[in-house]
């Protein structure tokens, strides 16, 4: 069998896997993903408070406009 220079060289880790980097971006990765939550939780708690305010305002305009036109005082008063 001759010898070549391939054959002599033993199978290496990526170079990658070899200094960590692959979990150095999984770790940013996973950073990544967890600020995406926080930003999306934040927009759906902020949109709940505008909807929270729109009902208050609706309900107000609804009293008011049963104390004009329905004459009297709303039931819920």
């Amino acid at each position: 069998m001759s010898k070549d220079s391939f054959s002599a060289t033993t199978p290496a880790a990526p170079a990658c896997a070899a200094d960590g980097c692959l979990q150095s971006l999984l770790e940013w990765q996973a950073a990544i993903a967890r600020s995406m939550l926080l930003v999306q939780r934040q927009q759906l708690e902020m949109m709940f408070a505008w909807q929270r305010s729109a009902a208050a305002v609706r309900r107000e305009l609804l009293d008011q406009w049963a104390c004009r036109f329905g004459g009297g005082v709303p039931l819920d008063g």
